[in-house]
């Protein structure tokens, strides 16, 4: 398991007891000191651009520097200060942000208020700090926890429609997602009346030489789609002579259902209602960007020209 950042602190620290060290260094050697697996190594934040191991390291060792108990050096490097030496040589068992806490510099650092929120900044700071989560962890957990939300909200929304709306949506859904090409009418719905059991075909290339069906059931939740309606389906894509279809659900598929799709031999790709939902947040269909938060770090190269 890999530890917090918290569990971090004390073993970056005597890192960088002896000499200065680089991160990339501390980090391959705490990794081989905790015995974590490859895979625990090679796990990756949500972003894609850091491990989490690398990143807690790097947090850890942010709040040792805020403590005063190291400092920075030339670039991706650090080293102890006089102040740490003392810390090191009383032989704690754990440092933590507690015990940080101590220190006034980091006193100052957890009192610090942001310009954007006030006052309210010093107990969001405090906040923080007393967890055990990274802030940027805190972050996009709340993130997800809001688009839980959210999720859920639209499914509700588009389960209390007019059906017309859910047909529409897909459509709109694969446009947004670069399905249609660049043909004059990329997408549409096939309406009630001689759509051979599909409600909409979006071209997949440009000249519209392939094009996808689309199916959407609009279930209530529990509510699961069952193998028959994949038949029917898989049916209804023989009689327009394609191999390949969407099946869209507010609900779920049954595991006869999915059973089915992967046994008839056709391309059938089935979206269920969590996975829906996902999609139309990540491609702004039914919702819309309200606040947009950018994660800035330092640009190393800014600073490397002038550096002593």
């Amino acid at each position: 398991m890999i530890p917090d950042y918290q569990k971090l602190m004390l073993p970056v620290l005597k890192s960088c007891a002896n000499e200065e060290v680089s991160t990339s260094a501390v980090i391959d050697s705490l990794a081989i000191l905790l015995k974590l697996t490859e895979e625990e190594r090679d796990e990756l934040l949500p972003s894609g651009k850091q491990t989490t191991f690398a990143n807690r390291v790097n947090w850890a060792k942010g709040y040792l520097k805020q403590a005063g108990l190291l400092k920075y050096t030339k670039r991706g490097s650090f080293i102890i200060t006089e102040e740490g030496q003392k810390v090191l040589a009383k032989n704690p068992e754990r440092i933590d942000n507690k015990f940080l806490e101590q220190f006034e510099a980091f006193q100052v650092f957890r009192r610090r208020k942001s310009p954007m929120l006030g006052n309210e900044g010093i107990e969001k700071n405090t906040d923080i700090i007393q967890n055990q989560s990274t802030p940027d962890e805190l972050l996009r957990s709340s993130h997800a926890a809001i688009n839980d939300a959210l999720a859920s909200e639209l499914l509700s929304r588009i389960r209390n429609a007019k059906p017309i709306l859910f047909e529409y949506l897909v459509v709109e859904l694969l446009l947004a997602m670069g399905y249609g090409g660049a043909s004059e009418v990329p997408g549409k719905l096939l309406g009630k009346s001689g759509d051979d059991g599909v409600d909409g075909v979006i071209d997949q290339d440009a000249l519209g030489v392939d094009q996808i069906y689309v199916q959407a059931k609009r279930y209530a939740e529990g509510n699961n789609v069952g193998a028959s309606s994949i038949r029917d389906f898989c049916g209804a894509l023989d009689m327009k002579k394609t191999q390949k279809g969407i099946f869209f659900t507010t609900s779920a598929f049954s595991s006869s259902a999915e059973e089915t799709a992967k046994a008839m031999g056709k391309k059938i790709v089935l979206i269920d209602g969590q996975k829906l939902a996902r999609l139309m947040i990540r491609y702004n269909i039914g919702c819309e960007d309200e606040e947009v938060l950018h994660l800035k770090k330092i640009d190393e190269d800014f600073f490397e020209t002038y550096s002593s």
